[in-house]
């Protein structure tokens, strides 16, 4: 397997932000809404076979959180050979040009809102027509699991899910920095897969992915709420998740492999 060193892993990830800060508007949209897509395609297919699973959830409900890790990380995946664009990926990929002054601080603001924006239509798109609409949570046990997952994700006090958005990000944004080490698809796959599935299995938050889940919840039935979710889980997720990819990644390997 052959890989790249540390440094021009993140030399990559640098050039990867610079790039699409380059591009239109109307293309870092599209590739924005895809990569919303994408991130809520994995959480579907995670969600969807954990929820067919009850009689192993009632009795070790930790396989039931590891199954649903292994499965997840699909999506980012997706992303990451795709090209699409993710918010949280982007929390170190704006991060490393902003510290290398090659990024204004106004641009990279703007450049994060617009990709969380977008990344939120796409998931969206798969959380009520494709999700929802399509019945795939109309029965039990999926609509219970659902239910009750993104119950367990919006009832938490605020501080515990803004912790747990450091978490999340420190770990995917790390899954994107192993993808880049790695030249080939399968290392690519290893490299994204183990961080991914780590947070996923330990319930860390990852605004993104919440995105999808909480929504599809919403839109197949649950007693949620629209502001119970936007205040009691998104937002501290999203500040979570920043401060987990831009200084726990992107702060922490701009030190150790660009810092002149």
């Amino acid at each position: 397997m052959s890989l790249n060193r540390p440094n021009e892993a993140t030399q990559a990830f640098a050039a990867a932000g610079i790039y699409k800060s380059s591009l239109p508007l109307q293309k870092l949209a599209l590739l924005s809404i895809l990569g919303g897509a994408f991130i809520a395609f994995g959480g579907l297919l995670s969600v969807y076979v954990s929820g067919g699973m009850p009689e192993v959830l009632a009795t070790n409900p930790g396989l039931v959180k590891l199954t649903a890790g292994l499965l997840f990380p699909v999506g980012l995946f997706m992303v990451s050979l795709t090209g699409a664009d993710l918010f949280t990926s982007d929390c170190t990929a704006f991060t490393l040009p902003l510290l290398q002054k090659e990024l204004p601080v106004k641009r990279f603001a703007f450049l994060l809102l617009f990709s969380y924006l977008f990344n939120f239509i796409g998931a969206q798109i798969v959380a009520g027509p494709l999700a929802a609409g399509s019945g795939l949570f109309s029965s039990h046990p999926f609509q219970d699991y659902l239910h009750y997952y993104a119950g367990a994700k919006v009832y938490q006090d605020f501080w515990t899910v803004l912790v747990k958005g450091i978490g999340a990000n420190w770990l995917v944004c790390l899954a994107m920095w192993m993808g880049y080490i790695a030249k080939d698809v399968i290392g690519k796959w290893v490299g994204i897969s183990i961080p991914v599935a780590l947070f996923v299995t330990l319930g860390y938050e990852h605004s993104i992915a919440n995105m999808f889940f909480i929504p599809a919840a919403i839109y197949s039935g649950a007693t949620v709420t629209w502001p119970e979710f936007l205040v009691n889980n998104l937002l501290p997720a999203t500040i979570g998740n920043l401060i987990g990819g831009a200084c726990l990644v992107g702060g922490v390997y701009w030190y150790l492999h660009l810092k002149k």
